[in-house]
């Protein structure tokens, strides 16, 4: 096995990614193939897509393991060997919690503390963790500190997260694992499965004429390109060695959901040729458990050297971009 103070450029590892097929997981696991790294990906492609690594499939560095991670024994034999686990595994239809409510139990803090599991009876030690700014529920400081508390998400997806962190903290304690919890903003970019500019595009494309949104607009939340996400995580595990630490992962500003529905339209209209009616909900919120308004601070990660490159507003323009060439190319 390959300490963690050896890790580094010119360094091959076995790599093991939970959720590998899904929006992030297929992002990486090419970026770690490109640099010559050995990769598996764990999905149970529920929500993941296998052609999402069409690229990489037949990579003679790449292996692709169909199964849940809700059967311990076979993700144990599955993941030995590893050096390096990410966890991103996790339901990302925050939603349907509300009508389903052990889902995020089972898909997410079940899933997490098996694969804690699995890494303890491999004796794997470094593990990165995929988290999300939902922990925070609706938290009355903006921008949000890491140290923010009380923590008390409001979503089914955010309560599993906050409980898979602190399952995260006690085997790390325990164990002498070495573990980066990473809260993200929300994710964008190709590959993507789910989300508003995802959502947007595919009911456009369904109805030209007409895009309903729910909630009034004026929601407001942080917005990270998928290639800053990679970036960010990336450069965490390389230069932060502390056995356990959490960092918020965002970018400069907050979007509002009005930015995001009129650059869709605008987008695919310069595509199809018809320009979209915007509805809007009268609420401020999307749905039952989500937060209208979340914004993270970024000090803790600018203090250790890291920032990202596109702003808020310039991640969903271009993921906006990037989503609709793929489904216009489909």
């Amino acid at each position: 096995m390959v300490e963690r103070k050896n890790f580094g450029k010119g360094v091959v590892l076995k790599i093991f990614v939970t959720g590998g097929a899904g929006f992030i997981g297929s992002h990486l696991c090419e970026k770690f193939l490109s640099e010559g790294h050995f990769v598996t990906a764990y999905d149970n492609l529920i929500l993941g897509k296998r052609e999402l690594l069409k690229n990489f499939i037949d990579h003679k560095n790449f292996r692709f393991i169909q199964n849940d991670l809700l059967e311990l024994e076979v993700l144990t034999r599955e993941m030995a060997g590893a050096d390096l686990v990410y966890h991103l595994a996790a339901n990302s239809d925050i939603a349907q919690g509300a009508s389903t409510t052990t889902i995020d139990l089972h898909n997410g803090t079940i899933a997490t503390y098996n694969t804690l599991e699995a890494m303890r009876l491999n004796g794997i030690k470094q593990m990165v963790f995929a988290s999300t700014s939902a922990i925070y529920g609706e938290a009355t400081i903006k921008p949000t500190p890491e140290n923010y508390g009380p923590l008390l998400p409001i979503s089914f997806y955010g309560a599993s997260k906050l409980a898979c962190e602190a399952l995260c903290s006690a085997f790390s304690h325990n164990f002498d694992m070495k573990i980066w919890v990473y809260r993200f903003a929300n994710i964008v970019g190709s590959h993507a499965t789910h989300g508003a500019i995802h959502d947007f595009v595919v009911r456009l494309l369904k109805k030209p004429e007409r895009l309903e949104v729910l909630g009034n607009g004026t929601q407001k939340k942080s917005y990270l390109h998928i290639e800053d996400c990679i970036s960010g995580m990336r450069f965490g595990f390389e230069k932060c060695k502390e056995n356990f630490q959490v960092f918020n992962l965002a970018s400069v500003g907050v979007t509002e959901v009005l930015f995001i529905a009129e650059e869709v339209a605008k987008q695919v209209s310069e595509r199809s040729g018809v320009r979209a009616e915007i509805i809007f909900g009268q609420e401020n919120r999307g749905w039952r458990g989500d937060v209208p308004y979340t914004h993270l601070t970024r000090e803790k990660f600018l203090s250790v050297g890291w920032q990202a490159k596109l702003s808020s507003n310039e991640a969903v323009a271009l993921a906006i971009k990037e989503i609709i060439s793929e489904k216009f190319q489909g």
